[in-house]
């Protein structure tokens, strides 16, 4: 047990035992921003999608102006990545890179691309209904593209805290 309070205490010293421990997790922070993000990114344009086929069914003209929310679901999937980039760009296989620059680009990656999931997730029922409901009331697309833009917002607020955890 001494020994592991001892190593805990050493995870990010320079020189740290395991550079290929620091190195997997870093990859981890790449896999997590990139795949959550494209996870959300996919549901968004899929459950949106829907939405504008049904739509479209009966209101062809609206479908140009129904694809916002798919545009906005696809802008997820750039945010992961960039933070994948970034990542990749800083990990290293050299002692340098200790245990503690690791676990800070998992966490960078997980910020970015689980809220890119969950904004993945509101943009596609927002998206569904909205332009569901446009079809029938016009006055309702303003509201929608605000409820999508907060939507967004989600996404943007993890990709901003993972380029800084990131640092």
């Amino acid at each position: 047990s001494t020994m592991v309070l001892m190593e805990i205490d050493n995870l990010g010293a320079p020189g740290d035992a395991s550079p290929a421990a620091a190195a997997f997790f870093g990859f981890m922070g790449v896999a997590a921003a990139l795949s959550f993000a494209n996870f959300g990114a996919a549901y968004g344009t899929a459950k949106s999608g829907i939405g504008i086929s049904t739509m479209g069914v009966l209101k062809p003209d609206l479908i140009v102006k129904s694809v916002v929310p798919v545009v906005m679901a696809g802008i997820l999937g750039i945010y992961g990545l960039i933070i994948a980039v970034i990542l990749l760009q800083k990990i290293d296989f050299k002692p340098s890179y200790t245990a503690y620059d690791g676990f800070r680009h998992l966490a960078a990656g997980l910020c970015c691309g689980l809220s890119a999931l969950a904004s993945g997730y509101a943009i596609g029922i927002v998206g569904d209904a909205g332009v569901r409901g446009n079809a029938q009331e016009p006055k309702l697309f303003v509201g929608m593209i605000l409820i999508l833009i907060f939507a967004e917002a989600i996404g943007l607020y993890g990709l901003i805290i993972g380029i800084i955890v990131s640092q």
